[in-house]
């Protein structure tokens, strides 16, 4: 420790996880903007038109591998079925607020279950072909009326390396359309403005299978599973996650108060609700569902990612409850959490045990009220009306639809 011996910082730490137990039945609720946004209803705001497609753009991707149904893109999937039976859901396109084209692009997995985005956007491109020769509403605002999720990890920059995402940028026949995406990176070329940002898909029915009394004490003062060094890609450890992860290990490895490993146990999500403090750094792309796990399971997210566009920002407060490090102060995690005051970390546990906070961040099936479904749906209930300006004149044109890599103009 530099500024608390290591003697001292376990005593507060147990003072912490007693102190944690004891509050476990308390829930506290932000009023105001935040806490209110949360639990706002969407129906009879919006009406979502959800073009019919070919099932090879969704249902027969997912019927070649099923194993899209539980990767943390899997939003795309859930999304789509949603809207099939949500009350906001209209068959009269002429009375839509926005239109929905259910498309699958990540689902195209490599056999150790990893997103290929390489044909992305020629699939994107032939469904939005589809839709601007079969139905008058795209070619009247070329999009801009129009929602695509995007969850891939640098959303419709449509690669995994940012270097590559940023090279490509947005795809250009979306460069009008609202993006739902789990990538959120301020002042970023794969961020749009006007996007939403939206949690990763975790599975709801297994965490709440592995759910603990919430009378067990937090016995763990900082807890993390995951890389540290991507061995394969980057084996110095400098540019995955931009050398955060590396200097959690290098600086911590040996701290008592720090329980952090490669390792996975089976008891992950356990171990998750036995914790104070749970990181949440930056990998290849900024988010993880490390993020929605420590919401879920009560564990104050350390969010280490610089700039990071956070999951419903104006419906979630997370400068509430979570602790944001910046990543040049990795070194100094130990003396930051240790030095939170008690009050601040038990007021932060008690909005964490608010059921509405757990809500937003899954995508149940069914869904409840409140929950990612929902908030995606407020982001668009709240960017309407629409201004007129969105609406093209006749013979106008906006997007070029021959911009973008040659590969991405072949046929899908």
């Amino acid at each position: 420790m530099k500024n608390l011996s290591s003697l001292s910082a376990i005593i507060l730490f147990l003072f912490f996880s007693a102190s944690s137990a004891e509050q476990t039945v308390r829930t506290e609720r932000i009023s105001g903007s935040a806490g209110d946004v949360l639990e706002d209803n969407p129906v009879g705001k919006l009406k979502v038109y959800v073009y019919e497609l070919p099932s090879k753009y969704n249902k027969k991707l997912l019927q070649k591998d099923p194993r899209c149904l539980t990767h943390m893109f899997a939003a795309e999937i859930f999304m789509h079925r949603f809207l099939l039976s949500s009350p906001v859901r209209t068959r009269n396109p002429d009375e839509a607020d926005w239109f929905y084209t259910p498309i699958y692009p990540t689902c195209d997995l490599t056999p150790t279950g990893l997103p290929l985005p390489f044909k992305s956007p020629r699939m994107m491109r032939s469904a939005i072909q589809l839709v601007s020769s079969n139905w008058p509403y795209w070619n009247r605002t070329e999009g801009a009326d129009h929602f695509f999720v995007v969850p891939h990890d640098f959303g419709a920059c449509f690669h995994y390396q940012e270097e590559k995402a940023i090279e490509r940028g947005i795809l250009p026949l979306l460069q009008r359309a609202t993006l739902v995406q789990t990538f959120g990176q301020r002042n970023h070329v794969c961020l749009d403005e006007g996007s939403i940002t939206i949690p990763p898909f975790a599975p709801p029915q297994k965490m709440q299978a592995h759910l603990i009394p919430p009378d067990i004490p937090r016995s763990i003062f900082v807890y993390f599973r995951g890389l540290f060094y991507d061995v394969n890609n980057d084996p110095e450890g400098g540019y995955y996650a931009r050398g955060a992860r590396a200097a959690v290990w290098e600086n911590f490895k040996n701290n008592p108060l720090f329980d952090i490993s490669t390792d996975h146990p089976t008891t992950y999500y356990e171990d998750m609700q036995r914790a104070i403090f749970c990181l949440c750094p930056l990998g290849w792309a900024p988010w993880s569902p490390r993020l929605v796990e420590a919401v879920v399971f009560g564990c104050i997210p350390v969010i280490i990612a610089d700039d990071i566009v956070l999951p419903f920002a104006d419906a979630i407060p997370w400068e509430e409850i979570g602790v944001f490090v910046a990543e040049k102060d990795v070194p100094e995690l130990d003396t930051i959490l240790t030095s939170i005051p008690t009050e601040v970390i038990l007021r932060k546990q008690r909005l964490l045990a608010n059921p509405s906070m757990k809500r937003a961040m899954l995508f149940p099936q069914p869904a409840q009220p409140g929950d990612a479904f929902h908030q995606i749906l407020n982001g668009l209930a709240r960017k309407l009306p629409h201004d007129k300006s969105i609406y093209l004149k006749a013979g106008e044109k906006a997007l070029n639809w021959t911009a973008g890599p040659t590969g991405d103009l072949k046929p899908w």
